[in-house]
């Protein structure tokens, strides 16, 4: 029996846009709407389980189609790890990003449906450093801890989903890892490790989130880019060649 036939283009894309769309809505969505609820709020836990359970949930249903990036970071570290086509990269990112901005402007419609509810006041989850820093973190700070955490998260990703690793198991490694990323990071800058994540709630909250946004594209990839390249040699290889018996049967696109 010949291979099957890859999914096309369109298809991809439009997997990857609802995949992002609901990393996104779910974990904003949580930040904004259910946090300070009363007394039962779900507190910082409850943020970063919704991001991991959302990447989870996602890699899971899209991974098989399009890889389950959901993350230009992730795209770029995949791209150079030799796991996505240089072909696919723009498109993946432009649909990520329009992904991001639907969900955070569904976020802040039904945010808005609150009596009392600011954008100014109660924000919109967006990412920030300095006083704009959950924790009061500095740029020096904020930017190691994104580039740090964005090269763990993508070499996870790599891992998880080479050929020579346990079958089955990578969309739950990577949520697990993103939700260990959340419980670590949202102190320090609300936590980004994903451009689209950080675009989204930015376009629409606009003032300090949009001037400080180019931190959160600028150590999320260069995360990427040290985890892309650095894997292969690590590891000895790209993971798309199969090492033993019990490696994954999958197709070359990571979930």
């Amino acid at each position: 029996m010949g291979e099957p036939t890859p999914p096309g283009l369109g298809r991809r894309l439009a997997v990857e846009l609802i995949g992002t769309f609901w990393l996104v809505f779910a974990g904003c969505g949580t930040a904004v709407l259910s946090v300070r609820f009363d007394d039962v709020g779900v507190g910082l836990l409850g943020v970063a389980l919704a991001f991991g359970l959302a990447v989870l949930t996602g890699a899971y249903a899209f991974g098989h189609i399009s890889g389950g990036h959901f993350n230009p970071a992730v795209t770029v570290a995949l791209w150079l790890g030799r796991r996505t086509p240089t072909a696919d990269v723009l498109p993946y990112v432009v649909v990520q990003l329009a992904g991001a901005l639907a969900a955070a402007a569904v976020v802040f419609a039904v945010a808005e449906g609150r009596a009392g509810y600011s954008l100014a006041r109660d924000g919109l989850a967006t990412n920030g450093y300095g006083t704009h820093s959950p924790g009061g973190y500095g740029l020096g700070a904020a930017l190691l801890i994104e580039a740090v955490l964005t090269a763990m998260f993508a070499l996870v990703i790599l891992g998880a989903t080479d050929r020579r690793a346990p079958r089955g198991m990578g969309p739950l490694a990577i949520g697990l890892t993103l939700t260990v990323i959340h419980l670590i990071s949202i102190p320090v800058t609300n936590t980004s490790v994903n451009p689209a994540r950080s675009t989204g709630p930015a376009l629409i909250a606009g003032g300090a989130a949009l001037s400080q946004l180019w931190l959160f594209w600028v150590a999320p990839l260069v995360g990427a880019v040290i985890a892309g390249i650095g894997y292969r040699y690590v590891t000895g290889g790209t993971g798309t060649v199969e090492a033993a018996e019990e490696a994954q049967d999958v197709d070359d696109r990571p979930l």
